[in-house]
């Protein structure tokens, strides 16, 4: 899955290569994507200059963690791919930031000035995309990045996925890059290993498209290719399965 993920994301950052001088993409963030970032490593090993010309973006981060923090989704991201691969540029989103409405401002700023032309994402365990969780998802969001408020299946995901302890280390809120983002790029590779994922994935594939299930408005964009392992298909129907 991890593989595959890789080698589609890698093809379509080189074919976008050749079209303009640049390219700008974006990662989710999470343990859900460790095969892919490992399988992409070694994409980007083996074909190093494309990524001399990449902007990197990220999804979220939480209010009120620095970089330092393990915790803080730049310090996965530098750990699983940045630290290892040379790109031109790339922009984090300052969770320490005070106010964090002054950093969701900015960050919205560097995203409005061109749409990003692939994405790495999951999804979450209540069907969110980045923290658009569905209390606050808006598909006409009228801003590109935003604080918010987790959830309380968010939160516990994070304690599920062994980033935290407890739920009470959890931080309660987060910037996030908001669902016109999603709608706005090139193309996206959505990988979702594992058991606990299963109900999204049905969700995503199955349920009416609306903010709900945030991940079902991945239906109405034209290029996306979704990667699954066997657990994470494992309730999808029969004809969606083969």
């Amino acid at each position: 899955m991890g593989a595959a993920a890789a080698r589609r994301f890698q093809s379509w950052l080189e074919e976008t290569l050749r079209a303009r001088p640049t390219c700008r993409v974006m990662f989710g963030c999470a343990p859900s994507q460790d095969d892919f970032f490992a399988a992409l490593r070694a994409e980007a090993a083996a074909a190093p200059a494309p990524w001399r010309r990449v902007e990197v973006f990220h999804m979220d981060d939480y209010v009120g963690l620095p970089e330092a923090n393990p915790q803080s989704f730049r310090a996965y991201l530098r750990r699983q791919f940045l630290d290892h691969v040379e790109v031109a540029q790339f922009h984090p989103i300052r969770g320490e930031t005070e106010p964090p409405e002054r950093e969701a401002a900015r960050y919205a700023a560097l995203l409005a000035r061109a749409p990003i032309d692939v994405v790495s994402l999951g999804i979450g365990e209540n069907g969110h995309l980045a923290f658009n969780d569905p209390p606050v998802a808006d598909p006409d969001d009228p801003v590109l990045a935003k604080v918010v408020e987790l959830d309380a299946i968010c939160r516990q995901q994070q304690v599920n996925d062994g980033c935290f302890g407890t739920l009470a280390e959890v931080p309660r809120l987060a910037i996030t890059v908001t669902l016109p983002v999603f709608a706005q790029a090139g193309r996206m590779c959505c990988i979702v290993p594992g058991a606990r994922k299963a109900e999204a994935v049905r969700r995503t594939l199955t349920d009416p498209v609306g903010p709900a299930c945030p991940a079902t408005l991945l239906r109405a964009h034209p290029m996306v290719q979704l990667f699954l392992d066997s657990d994470a298909a494992a309730l999808l129907p029969a004809d969606l399965r083969r």
